[in-house]
Formats: structure tokens, C-alpha cells, sequence
């Protein structure tokens, strides 16, 4: 049976051997990976058993890459609703139940007609019940706090809560390169 070439993505690991990123989890397309490999920007580490031709080229498709140039990862993380779900690991800080980014609001602790900002510190991921239950009201009035409250995630901890998330496809040749980071249990 032939493999679907849609369904053969490159895993892109950072110079260091450590993916770009785990939640997305860092993939380029096979026509994204192939490209990078003429243009000598990545090491294949790994390929596919299946290969693509051209007129004078025949090769197999890069399962994962590693980038040749080191990108190092921002300071501090970019504000985004993504990351703060990513931050709260996709659960509701009020009511402890976790669910899916298009379920999930954001809330203001302090709201913003209180002077509450729109920031790291203030912001939690809130299930819409929750959030019209705490309406416009500080958690004392309301009644619901926070589980934890918010703070500014370092990239480490949102790559750490990403690992969490386990993607929709994973080859078998990723895995090594995707944990090989973890800390190991001792008997």
C-alpha cells in the first residue's frame, strides 16, 4: 500500500536535537522538507520508505529533520489565547474541568471595567459557565477564585505542558527525538 505523500510530514527539530516546538507540535510538509534539504538548511535524521522522483533526482522523504542554524526561543512567550489555554493546560481555572480551545473563554480576574488588565497576571482560561457565573465581579464577590492564579509562563513550562498533549500522528521514527528529553523513572 502506497502512503499518501499529504500524510508523510517532517518532524523539525532544533539544532539541538529538540523539536521547535511540542504543542503544535514543529512539522513541515514533505514539499517543505524536501526544499530545505536542496537549499542544505537541515540534516535528515530520519526518512520515510517512501520516496518522490523527479526527471534526475530520486529521493526519500525526511521523516525528521534537524535545522543546521540554532533558533533560540523568544524570552518570554508571546501573549496569545493559545498560550494562555496552554498555560492553564486547557482547563477551566475555575471549576477544574478541562476541554477544547473553541469551548473555552478567557476570563479576567479583576475585570477590566474594575481596572483589571489585559495581561499575563490577570487573565485565566475559563469555561463559559464559569465566566457567566463570575460575570463582572472580582472573586471575592462572586465567590469562584482562581484554582492557580495566573502568572507569566516561562517557554519551558508551556513546551512541558505541550508535551502533555500528544499530537493527532506521530510516526514511529519521532519518538525518539520528542522525548528524549524527559526525566527518567527509577526502579
Amino acid at each position: 500500500m502506497t502512503v499518501a505523500l499529504n500524510a508523510c510530514p517532517a518532524l523539525v527539530l532544533n539544532a539541538d536535537f529538540r523539536p521547535l516546538s511540542y504543542f503544535p507540535l514543529s512539522l513541515w510538509s514533505w514539499q517543505e522538507a524536501i526544499k530545505a534539504v536542496f537549499l542544505d538548511r537541515v540534516v535528515v535524521l530520519s526518512e520515510y520508505d517512501r520516496k518522490v522522483r523527479s526527471p534526475s533526482v530520486e529521493m526519500a522523504l525526511p521523516s525528521v529533520i534537524s535545522l543546521k542554524q540554532y533558533i533560540p526561543a523568544n524570552r518570554r512567550p508571546a501573549f496569545t489565547r493559545f498560550n494562555v489555554f496552554l498555560r492553564d493546560k486547557f482547563t477551566c481555572q475555575y471549576c477544574g474541568v478541562p476541554d477544547t480551545a473553541d469551548a473555552l473563554t478567557f476570563d479576567h480576574v479583576i475585570p477590566r471595567s474594575r481596572g483589571g488588565r489585559t495581561q499575563w497576571e490577570n487573565i485565566v482560561t475559563a469555561c463559559a459557565p464559569c465566566n457567566l457565573r463570575k460575570g463582572n465581579r472580582v472573586p471575592k464577590e462572586s465567590g469562584i477564585r482562581p484554582r492557580r492564579m495566573p502568572g507569566v509562563p516561562t517557554n519551558h513550562f508551556l513546551q512541558n505542558n505541550g508535551r502533555s498533549f500528544p499530537p493527532n500522528f506521530l510516526h514511529e521514527s519521532w519518538a525518539d527525538y520528542l522525548y528524549w528529553d524527559s526525566v527518567l523513572e527509577a526502579d
